[in-house]
C-alpha cells in the first residue's frame, strides 16, 4: 500500500531523535516517537509501518498517525505530542472568588470558633454566596498553592 504521509528528515532533526534515544531525554512516549521517526524515515531505514510497529509492539495505526503529524503539524508536535487546550475538569474558583475567599480566610473567625476549618470555611463561602457549591477539599487544594 502506498504511504500517503511521507517522512523526510533533515539531518538535525535525525541528530536530535538519536539523543533522545540514547540518552532517554523525555517521557518514554517521547522515546518511541523518536524510534518510530528514524525507522519510518524514507532516507534512513525506511521501514514499512508493520515492521515498525512489530519492532516497538504498537499498532500500525500509531506508525501512521505520528507519521500524520509530522506532515501536517510538524517535527516538535510530532515528537511531544499535542498539548490540550484546556484542562479535563474545569476550573471551579476564578480568580476573583480565590481572592475573596482568601480574605475570609485570614480574617478572624466567626463567634464561638477559634480557628477557620475547612468545613467552616466552606460553609461560610457558600452562606456569603461567593461560589454556588464547593468541596472543602477543593478549598483546601486552593489554599494550598496561595499560601
Amino acid at each position: 500500500m502506498q504511504k500517503k504521509y511521507i517522512v523526510r528528515l533533515s539531518d538535525e532533526e535525525r541528530q536530535l531523535l538519536e539523543e533522545t534515544i540514547k540518552k532517554l531525554r523525555g517521557s518514554g512516549q517521547r522515546v518511541r516517537r523518536a524510534q518510530i521517526l528514524l525507522k519510518a524515515d524514507v532516507e534512513g531505514a525506511n521501514w514499512t509501518d508493520r515492521q515498525i510497529a512489530e519492532a516497538f509492539n504498537c499498532r500500525t495505526k500509531t506508525v501512521e498517525n505520528i507519521r500524520q503529524q509530522l506532515v501536517q503539524h510538524g517535527f516538535q508536535q510530532a515528537l511531544d505530542g499535542k498539548r490540550r487546550e484546556h484542562p479535563p475538569i474545569p476550573t471551579i474558583l476564578d480568580g476573583e472568588q480565590e481572592a475573596k475567599i482568601i480574605a475570609l480566610r485570614l480574617g478572624s473567625p466567626p463567634a464561638g470558633y477559634a480557628n477557620w476549618s475547612l468545613r467552616l470555611l466552606t460553609r461560610h463561602v457558600i452562606e456569603l454566596a461567593i461560589v454556588e457549591s464547593v468541596s472543602h477539599e477543593t478549598l483546601r487544594k486552593m489554599l494550598k498553592k496561595t499560601v
